[in-house]
């Protein structure tokens, strides 16, 4: 049970580039006892995970976040707001606004339907739209994984998404990262996640309909 004598704080992290972004988050949410308010575009490759808890468990999940990021290269700053003011909450989760140049909402919030927390989430990472989509007609063609989404931040940087069953989903991302390095394209980041957090499943669509 929440104590409502003690106040919230907000963590926000800003990673570069989204795949690095969802695994962070997935291990925020997983790490402490926060809530992921969203995850938003700063209409270029750094993406914004807002954290919300009680300061300590948003510091831990915060530092824990960092230091994936550090692993996996990608670069990744954090902030603590202890206790922010009402109006501070409000325009930080501000409703989503459409970006007709990217195709897709600025800010990632949780939604109806969403992928199950019980299916793996294969993230593949390019910059160039040529790649990426070679690359994930391979993957589904290899694998018995589904469609999530694709996802533009900006720069050319393009997110791949599939789900299922963790072995399916492995073979098809190491799939997508050999169509990439065949076809000469610059790979950011792939990589799987076995269990995704159900804060993070509920950010992204169950699947892309055909």
């Amino acid at each position: 049970m929440v104590d409502t004598s003690r106040p919230l704080s907000m963590a926000l992290l800003e990673v570069s580039n989204l795949t690095p972004a969802l695994m962070v988050a997935d291990l925020c949410a997983k790490a402490a006892g926060v809530h992921i308010l969203g995850i938003e575009s700063t209409d270029g490759a750094e993406q914004c995970i807002k954290l919300v808890g009680y300061v300590g468990e948003v510091v831990h999940a915060a530092e824990q976040g960092m230091a994936m990021a550090e692993r996996m290269g990608a670069k990744a700053t954090f902030t603590v707001l202890p206790a922010p003011l009402e109006v501070t909450r409000q325009l930080a989760n501000s409703k989503p606004a459409f970006s007709p140049l990217l195709g897709c909402y600025d800010y990632r919030i949780p939604r109806e339907p969403h992928m199950s927390s019980s299916e793996a989430l294969g993230l593949l990472e390019t910059q160039g739209l040529v790649a990426a989509l070679h690359a994930t007609d391979d993957m589904l063609k290899s694998s018995n994984v589904k469609l999530v989404g694709k996802e533009k931040i900006g720069a050319a940087y393009v997110t791949i998404m599939v789900r299922g069953d963790v072995a399916a989903v492995q073979t098809a991302i190491e799939t997508g990262k050999a169509t990439v390095t065949r076809l000469g394209g610059k790979l950011i980041l792939a990589d799987v996640i076995a269990r995704p957090h159900p804060e993070l499943a509920a950010l992204l669509p169950a699947e892309v309909k055909p």
